[in-house]
């Protein structure tokens, strides 16, 4: 950040009176301007045994799969941007059953929010963000061709709740970064 948004001035990242973190203050309104992170809401279409992934259209991880995801728009809920982000990258329309996972990625300040939802009349179709889209049984989940290590961890997490038979609890945790392999 170089100006400031409420009078342009110049801003210098420095920790302001009575706080402990450093943050982007105006040199000129004394405007503190807080950054935080993103949520990112998401759904598991469930259809029958199968659940309903997209091809992203679009980068980051073009051509890999993910389940419908995006961040959250103002004056939403994260169940209203959890349906949104389907229809809009799917054209499906579900209906929100539960909250299934909540995963916090630090390294790019994000919070991800994956509900289950089941697609209410079985129809859906890519969207502009999609190249494709498809129901698919646990055996036939593209786990080399997923776009997001979260979305990995989610259906994981899913399959072995599912195989259980007790159910769907709240699923929680991290996702790290993991520094790149040398080549050999």
């Amino acid at each position: 950040m170089k100006f400031c948004s409420n009078c342009g001035a110049g801003v210098t990242l420095r920790i302001p009176d009575g706080d402990n973190r450093e943050r982007f203050v105006c040199d000129h309104c004394q405007t503190i301007h807080y950054q935080n992170p993103k949520i990112v809401a998401g759904c598991i279409p469930e259809y029958g045994e199968r659940i309903l992934l997209c091809r992203r259209a679009i980068e980051p991880r073009h051509g890999l799969w993910t389940l419908p995801a995006g961040f959250m728009e103002n004056g939403e809920t994260t169940e209203e941007a959890a349906m949104r982000e389907t229809l809009e990258e799917a054209g499906a329309r579900v209906e929100i059953r539960a909250l299934y996972s909540l995963f916090s990625i630090p390294h790019i300040s994000q919070v991800y929010m994956f509900y289950r939802g089941r697609l209410t009349d079985g129809r859906f179709r890519a969207g502009c963000e999609s190249l494709e889209c498809r129901l698919f049984a646990e055996d036939e989940i593209p786990w080399e061709q997923l776009a997001f290590p979260v979305v990995e961890e989610t259906l994981q997490r899913y399959y072995r709740d599912r195989r259980r038979g007790n159910g769907y609890p709240l699923q929680r945790g991290k996702i790290v970064r993991h520094p790149p392999r040398e080549q050999d």
